[in-house]
């Protein structure tokens, strides 16, 4: 591997060089038509009984199931999908839920965002860029600093 960007699952590690691109607040994407598109804010105990929709391949459910579980704190159910559209369209048919993290997204009138909280605080993610210690290239690093101001300006 030599360069990867994904969420902080973990603590970071001595042998690569973890870059933090962005760390911002979770939100909820839910059917503009549930119940709970009405509200301000949903916290993990008021979503536990609608399923969270999580978008891997069938090898990573597993995986994916834990870490919501276990980081984010979600104790409901899951449906998973395999890819984004896929998983938009379990949304809008009022089947579940989808955590994303971040600004930006589309802007589709059947679907609501609204901020994750757990308890009274923000459920945040961070998003890094890792790679290997002692494998130094202009172009991994050139690659992690526009993946930063990316985030940056959105």
């Amino acid at each position: 591997m030599d360069f990867a960007f994904s969420d902080q699952r973990r603590a970071f590690s001595n042998e690569y060089v973890n870059r933090i691109l962005y760390t911002g607040n979770c939100f909820v994407e839910i059917s503009a038509r549930s119940p709970l598109a009405a509200l301000a804010s949903a916290t993990l105990q008021e979503l536990k009984n609608t399923p969270c929709i999580l978008v891997c391949s069938p090898s990573q459910q597993e995986t994916e199931r834990n870490y919501c579980r276990d980081v984010i704190g979600f104790q409901g159910d899951f449906l998973f999908a395999e890819n984004l559209e896929e998983a938009r369209l379990l949304v809008i048919g009022e089947n579940g839920f989808m955590i994303g993290c971040g600004a930006g997204g589309e802007d589709d009138p059947s679907i609501r965002r609204i901020p994750l909280l757990r308890g009274r605080a923000p459920v945040t993610q961070t998003l890094c860029a890792f790679w290997k210690q002692g494998r130094p290239s202009p172009f991994v690093e050139a690659l992690a600093a526009i993946l930063r101001e990316q985030f940056q300006i959105h």
